[in-house]
C-alpha cells in the first residue's frame, strides 16, 4: 500500500518573540476519518516553534545551531475537515542551552486544536 501525502504551511508574521503559521486543510494530509491527520497537525506546531528559537535566521542543510527537538508535548483537543489551521508559537524559556516553546494550533474559527509544548536545543 502507498500513501502520499502533502503538508503546506505559510509563516505569516515572525517577531522575535512569536511565530504565526497557517496550513490549509487539502486531502494530503487528512485521515481515513477526513480529518487533519495528527502528525500533520504536530508537523505545523513543531515547525512552528523552530521558527521562532531560529530567532530569524534562515536554515541551511547541516548548519550548526539548528534548533533541535528533544522533548514534544501535545494534548490534542479538537480536529476539523476543512479551511485552516494557524498555529502561534511563543517562548516558555528562552535560554542558550534549551528553549521552550509553547504553539497553539487553531482552527478557522478560533477553537483549539492543539496546545504543544517543545524543548529545543542547539546542534553541535
Amino acid at each position: 500500500m502507498q500513501i502520499n501525502g502533502r503538508i503546506e504551511f505559510t509563516i505569516t508574521e515572525r517577531t522575535p518573540d512569536r511565530v504565526d503559521a497557517e496550513m490549509p486543510i487539502q486531502a494530503g494530509i487528512l485521515n481515513p476519518f477526513g480529518t487533519v491527520h495528527a502528525g500533520a497537525t504536530l508537523w505545523l506546531a513543531d515547525v512552528t516553534a523552530t521558527v521562532l528559537v531560529l530567532e530569524g535566521t534562515d536554515p541551511t542543510t547541516g548548519m550548526q545551531g539548528f534548533p533541535l527537538a528533544v522533548n514534544l508535548n501535545a494534548n490534542l483537543i479538537g480536529n476539523s475537515r476543512q479551511g485552516r489551521f494557524h498555529a502561534q508559537a511563543q517562548y516558555v524559556k528562552r535560554g542558550k542551552s534549551i528553549s521552550i516553546v509553547r504553539t497553539a494550533v487553531t482552527d478557522k474559527e478560533g477553537r483549539l486544536i492543539a496546545d504543544v509544548t517543545t524543548s529545543h536545543i542547539p546542534s553541535k
